[in-house]
């Protein structure tokens, strides 16, 4: 027979005999103490064999002679063993969640590859990832930031980081020996989380031997707060706190995993931790003045119903000044929070950092290209996720874990801090925030967890721009379910370069039917995403009026799928496909469906390599329509007899302004501004000596059309606008 006997230090065994007598016989009934004690010593069942783990405080509690051999279990002491559990954990199948494809599983083994790149560096996550239970704590992370496509996502950031703790700290008590039985988190909250809440504030994720001192105030404790520092220093410390293997910092401390330090700094803030001297002075005060008056204002109102003297009702008043005075400074305790929250949320200095799902990423992953020289100077320490996590932290579920862990938030308390958030959270965010920190701001009502509080943000919000930001299917799913606690129309919704694909428009279908204008340009989206936005446009609740889909490769399949939208929308007034590789026969199925419509106002087909043919088709299709005023053709293989053409379509004779050259006749165009505008803002993007070729030709016809008119005026206007082309042109070249 084996017994495992899990967790020693729970136990308070007596080997004396006069405290646990011998007992040989297993039918012979007794307490559990006492069998665990005799097994221990070999006089009950000595033939079985027997493990027992314990913390290494309570290693000494059995007697050596008891003990056949020790072992320290100390974790991953191997790499290739770190990259085999990897392997094994990101590879299982169905990680990927429903509809796993193989693209999916090639995302897997990419991830693999760069977690098994990232821990061939020796750099922290390597000494972090030497405890087994980090490897779940990091494999569970990207199966977060990868593998959610639900809306709303399955779980949260802050919630991993709760259940992680619960996982290794539930029912853990620092020192069952010792008679204030405080629970391990709460002290870890306490004293970890003081520590990390100073870092936070001085930005810095290095701890010097002096650091930890300080903040465990060793100076000022006690005797039995001594023993049980000296217990958590050999039990938990080196799970929270490890030495910094970088060059130069040997004799630090860093947090095992960085993230951890902004959840228990957050932890810290909202369990009212952060107090002051007299805040803490107070609340004793307070309590002890509140149990005295309980009790005399009994007596005072059986003597005052015998002797009615004048003074005892005011006496009894005065008693219960105090606490209700504390109670009340103690609500600001809340507000304090809530700025707090606000202040870090919405910290300048972080506007034009990444956001915090792409930080998260490269904790784990790394940052792909070179690395840094050792003697380059670092970037400053970014602390975003401390805000966030508090307001996970305020969540019901995670209240509800962090009271199995002794950490208990009263709903009061979140409600009054729900409440102060309103008047600093709420209100910082209608500044206009820059897309990385709106996609932060997003990201923290998600983690808060608290769908009126978060309507009530949302309503704020009418324009939403998070251009350049990668958009993940994490991303995605908090984007819809945030946008999903309300029902307002958006009047603008900017996906400009979010690397978006088709399963990301598919999550944000609902977000999209409520955008009057959208701007998805930039994002490789071809016939298939084309396929998910003829849906969307043919939708009964689609409110969509300007849709900008410049700079993907829609082509001749996805034109069609467009132009079965256009005949059916009834939204729709301006429609961007501005070099979207439509072609000639892409922009023939455009015009023969434009028909149908009867709302569009303007289209803009620039840049799609479409010949004489196609660009007179679309405009004589487009004089015949009831409101399509103006059509963008320039940047189009369009010939000089075919701009003729074009240019006899007048928009007093034939009601359609057709928008191909910077000239109109011996004039400059009403719309050279607006041309040239979006040349300049799509150099990036075009392909540079198309671009320029294009600008030789409309400066060569500037030049033309200036030498045939006599009029110093228009010849004025001719010069400036070369001069605006040969700028381009110099910046090309």
């Amino acid at each position: 027979v084996l017994f495992i006997l899990n967790g020693l230090e729970r136990l308070n065994l007596d080997f004396r005999l006069a405290g646990t007598e011998l007992c040989c016989d297993p039918n012979e009934p007794v307490p559990p103490s006492a069998i665990v004690v005799n097994l221990l010593r070999k006089y009950l069942l000595p033939e079985a064999s027997i493990i027992v783990t314990t913390r290494p405080s309570a290693v000494r509690r059995i007697p050596g002679k008891y003990v056949g051999r020790y072992a320290e279990i100390c974790g991953f002491s191997d790499t290739n063993l770190q990259k085999l559990y990897f392997q094994m954990r990101l590879s299982q199948p169905g990680c990927s969640g429903e509809g796993s494809t193989g693209r999916s599983s090639g995302e897997q083994e990419n991830l693999v590859e760069m977690l098994s790149r990232n821990l061939e560096r020796h750099n922290q996550i390597a000494a972090a990832c030497f405890l087994p239970s980090y490897c779940w704590l990091v494999c569970t992370t990207l199966h977060f930031l990868y593998f959610t496509r639900t809306v709303p996502p399955s779980q949260t950031l802050t919630g991993i980081y709760t259940s992680f703790l619960r996982l290794n700290f539930s029912g853990e008590v620092l020192d069952s020996t010792d008679s204030t039985n405080i629970s391990m988190m709460k002290y870890v909250a306490k004293t970890v989380g003081k520590l990390a809440y100073e870092g936070v504030m001085s930005r810095k994720t290095c701890f010097t031997e002096d650091d930890l001192q300080q903040c465990f105030e060793v100076e000022m404790k006690t005797e039995s707060e001594l023993n049980l520092l000296e217990v958590f220093r050999s039990d938990v410390f080196r799970f929270f706190l490890t030495p910094c293997v970088q060059l130069g910092k040997e004799h630090t401390f860093v947090f095992t995993i960085p993230a951890m330090q902004e959840y228990l700094a957050a932890l810290y803030v909202v369990l009212g931790e952060k107090k002051t001297l007299a805040q803490r002075v107070g609340k004793e005060l307070s309590e002890l003045i509140g149990k005295v008056s309980e009790d005399v204002a009994v007596v005072l109102s059986i003597v005052s119903k015998v002797l009615p003297l004048r003074f005892l009702p005011v006496l009894f008043n005065l008693l219960k000044i105090f606490p209700r005075y504390f109670s009340r400074l103690s609500g600001k305790d809340r507000d304090a929070i809530a700025h707090t929250m606000a202040e870090e949320l919405f910290k300048e200095e972080d506007y034009y950092n990444d956001d915090v799902l792409d930080q998260i990423n490269s904790s784990i992953l790394g940052m792909e290209g070179p690395m840094r020289h050792p003697d380059e100077v670092p970037d400053d320490e970014v602390f975003e996720l401390f805000p966030i996590f508090m307001g996970g932290i305020l969540s019901r579920r995670n209240r509800a874990i962090l009271q199995q862990l002794g950490c208990s938030i009263k709903n009061l308390a979140a409600f009054e801090i729900a409440n102060a958030m309103k008047k600093t959270v709420i209100r910082n965010s209608r500044k206009g925030l820059p897309p990385s920190e709106l996609m932060d701001y997003l990201f923290f009502l998600h983690e808060f967890q608290n769908e009126r509080f978060t309507a009530e943000a949302i309503r704020s919000l009418r324009t939403v721009n998070l251009s350049s930001v990668k958009m993940t299917p994490l991303k995605c799913s908090v984007l819809a379910y945030v946008m999903g606690t309300t029902c307002h129309e958006v009047e603008e919704l900017n996906l400009t370069s979010c690397n978006l694909d088709t399963s990301s428009l598919r999550i944000l279908f609902p977000v999209l039917l409520r955008c009057k204008a959208l701007h998805l340009q930039l994002n490789s989206l071809g016939s298939d995403a084309c396929k998910e936005i003829r849906d969307l446009l043919l939708h009964d609740k689609c409110v969509v009026s300007n849709l900008r889909l410049a700079n993907n490769p829609v082509g001749e399949q996805g034109a069609q799928y467009l132009a079965e939208a256009l005949a059916g929308n009834h939204s729709l007034t301006h429609l961007s496909l501005l070099h979207t590789t439509l072609g000639d026969r892409g922009a023939e199925v455009i015009a023969q469906h434009l028909a149908k419509n009867q709302h569009l106002q303007e289209l803009n087909l620039g840049y799609n390599s479409l010949t004489d043919t196609a660009a007179l088709h679309v405009v004589e299709v487009a004089k015949k329509h009831a409101t399509l005023d103006k059509v963008h053709l320039y940047f189009n293989d369009i010939s000089e007899d075919g701009k003729r053409e074009l240019d006899s379509l007048r928009m007093d004779r034939d009601g359609v302004r057709a928008l191909v050259f910077l000239t109109a006749g011996t004039d400059v165009s009403d719309y050279w501004s607006n041309i040239l505008n979006v040349v300049q803002r799509n150099l990036p993007f075009w392909d540079r000596e198309r671009v320029r070729q294009h600008l030789v030709l409309i400066l060569q016809d500037l030049e033309s059309s200036r030498r045939q008119t006599a009029n110093p005026w228009r010849k004025a206007k001719f010069l400036r606008v070369e001069s605006e082309v040969k700028k381009m042109l110099g910046k090309l070249q």
